[in-house]
């Protein structure tokens, strides 16, 4: 994994209404591959980077198709174990004239299973940058242990680290619980992105300012924030300025998917050593592919060839 973007996360299958109606209704489903981290991971190795995805799938179907499926992106699975006593996770996208909803049938999977012990899989001393979400701490006591073990072992080998907050209700017992835990995650990490709706959610915060103010006072130095801010724009606040790109209009089909394509625009963009405007154009970018389709992950090409 030298010099490596390694996502660490769970992947579930996705099954999805192929004419676009609601599951009551459809008549035919289609099943795809979604999971935040194996997405941007994925992002990344078609933006030229070298990128690994680390999790656990179960001994089944859908663990297999899955795997297969990321690593034909030319991302890294070695770090992938199959689980023979659980389950690959599934959920179901359901789309409706107030938008899509989401059901997850993940609780037990083979992902949740994880713990410090998988820690091990990953190592950080070569790897470019180590990318969490606040999806995996969710997921069980042993998935929060686990990401905290890679935050102490990241300090220790002094990898960057990017940590987006990906604040699902669904999966947290209460929002006082998620606000705490992923506060205290968030002010770990080297990078933070994170939606504005996000943080007021979270931390009462209502504007990127406040959001800044909440999570800066007991962040590294070298600590940059990036606060997305939906169809308005981005703010990345560093080194104590801040640059905000507005987002370009979008005709959105469906908003499932565009903050893992906006962090992996952001972080591809990064690794490439772009300027702070540059990054966040490219998440915006990598964003509206996704906004603009039913699919959580639009396949990109190259920097080069999407500016020719």
């Amino acid at each position: 994994m030298t010099g490596t973007a390694v996502c660490l996360g769970e992947t579930m299958a996705q099954v999805t209404p192929a004419d676009g109606a609601g599951l009551e209704d459809s008549r035919e489903l289609r099943l795809a591959v979604a999971g935040a981290e194996s997405t941007v991971a994925q992002y990344l190795a078609d933006l030229g980077h070298r990128a690994a995805w680390v999790s656990r799938v179960g001994d089944d179907p859908f663990g297999r198709r899955i795997v297969a499926a990321v690593g034909a992106r030319g991302v890294d699975v070695s770090g992938v174990r199959a689980d023979a006593a659980a389950p690959t996770g599934v959920y179901f996208k359901d789309p409706g004239p107030d938008g899509t909803r989401v059901h997850y049938y993940r609780a037990g999977s083979a992902a949740s299973r994880m713990g410090p012990g998988d820690a091990d899989r990953v190592d950080l001393s070569r790897a470019r940058l180590l990318h969490l979400t606040g999806i995996t701490p969710a997921l069980s006591e042993g998935c929060a242990a686990l990401v905290r073990t890679l935050l102490d072992r990241a300090a220790d080998t002094g990898t960057f680290v990017s940590f987006d907050v990906n604040y699902r209700p669904m999966l947290w017992s209460s929002r006082g619980e998620a606000a705490a835990v992923l506060g205290e995650l968030a002010r770990r990490a080297d990078l933070v992105l994170v939606g504005r709706d996000e943080g007021e959610a979270l931390w009462g915060t209502p504007t990127a300012e406040d959001l800044r103010d909440h999570l800066a006072g007991r962040r590294a130095p070298r600590g940059t924030l990036v606060v997305k801010d939906g169809a308005v724009g981005a703010t990345e606040f560093s080194a104590g300025q801040n640059v905000f790109v507005a987002a370009p209009a979008v005709d959105v089909v469906e908003a499932v998917g565009a903050g893992d394509a906006f962090a992996a625009g952001y972080l591809g963009a990064l690794l490439h050593g772009a300027p702070v405007a540059e990054r966040l154009a490219l998440g915006h970018r990598l964003a509206g592919r996704t906004l603009r389709s039913i699919e959580d992950y639009v396949p990109a090409t190259t920097v080069a060839a999407e500016e020719n």
